[in-house]
């Protein structure tokens, strides 16, 4: 069996190769991200297997893909695959949807502390502080108490209930939207579920764990940051067109909002000229929630063993389209 990686963050995928090896797998890597489709085309084409990570799959490569039998993203949100066209031509979708989540709670969480406790804004101060010889907090205050307030988890899944459980012990009042989560689960981990105008119109903090679909592409928009707080805190670690930048940028820089902290971006890594390099509302972080040692290795072998599975004729752990196994 040949197995092709179209592109990957590891430094080298020898292990991969090694651990494959004995099973009659041959693994060839690139790195295609941003390459022409034809040139995608040409490394893929006579593959049984394919592991993508940020290259685009979609219905015009996909139907030329003749061999291909199973087609695996290296991480959880899977936009750039078109999981339709998998269908119709019977190529097997899996995904790793629980590789990280530990990680990107625990990033969102320390994203949620950082705003509230304006703990990068306050080397500046320090700084200022240090060159008059006396404090001045002025650029630092307020700092809001977090004990009281209010947070709002958008999706309520795996990672959004993490974040509930850690934050459990912080005194929060804790809202989420998610029209897909049963009333009993939200209760059971002490949240209220509401619509998210409620959630908008009363968290102190918001945190999006939603993945990115029609129904969620700029769901957080100029009118849903203008139902927000002036004193609300943002925070994105899911999908950047969850998002609608350029109306984040503006309620930030004309003070409607009160800050964000945001780790995923509509491009990335974002150009240059992204306006919220210049704001001092903002952290910014270089899309690392999923980032740990474990999580790193937990994917690496999950995806490992998804190739032996087909290898043997079985399917791999997370399939998204199980219709086509059916089938066969």
């Amino acid at each position: 069996m040949k197995a092709v990686v179209t592109d990957y963050i590891e430094s080298d995928l020898e292990w991969e190769q090694a651990q494959l090896a004995p099973h009659g797998i041959t693994l060839t890597a690139h790195q295609l991200k941003f390459r022409p489709a034809d040139e995608v085309y040409e490394a893929v084409k006579d593959a049984d297997a394919i592991v993508v990570n940020m290259v685009k799959m979609d219905d015009a490569l996909l139907r030329r893909l003749e061999k291909c039998k199973l087609l695996i993203r290296h991480g959880i949100g899977y936009d750039n695959v078109d999981v339709a066209a998998c269908t119709r031509y019977g190529i097997q979708f899996a995904y790793q949807p629980d590789y990280c989540q530990i990680d990107v709670a625990e990033h969102a969480v320390a994203l949620i502390l950082s705003l509230a406790r304006r703990i990068p804004f306050s080397r500046a101060t320090l700084e200022n502080s240090s060159r008059t010889g006396q404090w001045d907090f002025s650029e630092l205050f307020p700092i809001y108490r977090m004990e009281g307030k209010t947070l709002g988890i958008v999706g309520l899944g795996r990672i959004g209930r993490r974040v509930a459980r850690k934050l459990s012990g912080f005194g929060l009042k804790m809202l989420a939207a998610d029209p897909y989560v049963d009333r009993a689960v939200a209760e059971d981990l002490g949240v209220r579920l509401v619509t998210l105008d409620e959630l908008l119109g009363e968290a102190d903090y918001i945190t999006l764990h939603t993945s990115l679909t029609d129904e969620t592409r700029r769901l957080i928009n100029a009118d849903a940051l203008g139902r927000m707080k002036p004193t609300a805190l943002l925070v994105n670690t899911s999908r950047g067109p969850i998002v609608d930048q350029e109306a984040l940028a503006d309620a930030l820089a004309e003070g409607r909002i009160a800050g964000a902290a945001i780790d995923v971006f509509d491009v990335e890594p974002p150009p240059i000229d992204y306006r919220l390099f210049q704001s001092d509302r903002a952290i910014l972080t270089p899309h690392i929630g999923w980032a740990s040692e474990e999580s790193a290795w937990e994917i690496r072998r999950r995806i490992v063993d998804d190739l032996i599975s087909h290898a043997q004729g079985r399917p791999a752990r997370c399939v998204i389209n199980p219709e086509v196994l059916a089938a066969r």
